[in-house]
């Protein structure tokens, strides 16, 4: 692979799970004067399933032996991930993380709140962590398949997407998941 197209993936790979955690974890937000980046979150689940969708399509097209169709397929895919990881970025940069559990949206989880998720919040926050890292394993898996399909480098992007595929597919379907559990907790 080109020294520059590995250099911007690495910086891309280490500059984008950096932007998140600063912006999930940040106390600062960005103050809009507008409630629609309430909704952001909803599309995302959108982008997030449907994500699914094209990558398990695309898998069929390849399989099939239609390689244009997998290429405008995946291109597609791309483009939701792409358009998922703005809004997310935006969404967390103006808004407050919403606490599983926490149905007074006050960020903190009281005894009486706790008692009433028991058992399922281990399970949202299995899902909820894999998720994250497995995303932060993605973005440079997503960025070298692509890369290599670009270059026409076919072995190499066969090799990788063997990888990224699973990888990818699992961050989309589990973002759904937790979209789904979090869900009640937002406060609209």
């Amino acid at each position: 692979m080109k020294k520059n197209f590995l250099f911007l993936i690495t910086v891309l790979s280490l500059v984008i799970p950096g932007l998140v955690a600063l912006l999930f974890f940040s106390t600062n937000k960005v103050r809009l004067d507008t409630s629609w980046v309430y909704v952001l979150p909803h599309i995302n689940a959108w982008l997030n399933g449907t994500t699914a969708l094209l990558l398990v399509l695309g898998w069929v097209l390849i399989k099939n032996q239609q390689p244009i169709y997998h290429r405008y397929v995946m291109l597609s895919a791309f483009f939701l991930g792409t358009l998922f990881l703005i809004s997310y970025i935006i969404y967390h940069a103006t808004v407050p993380s919403v606490v599983y559990g926490d149905t007074t949206g006050n960020g903190i989880i009281t005894l009486e709140e706790l008692s009433k998720i028991k058992y399922t919040r281990p399970i949202y926050l299995i899902v909820l962590i894999s998720h994250i890292l497995l995303a932060m394993v993605t973005v440079p898996l997503v960025l070298i398949t692509f890369t290599y399909a670009f270059l026409r480098k076919m072995n190499h992007h066969k090799k990788i997407a063997r990888y990224t595929f699973p990888i990818w597919l699992y961050v989309s379907l589990s973002g759904v998941v937790v979209y789904w559990m979090i869900k009640p907790y937002y406060l609209l």
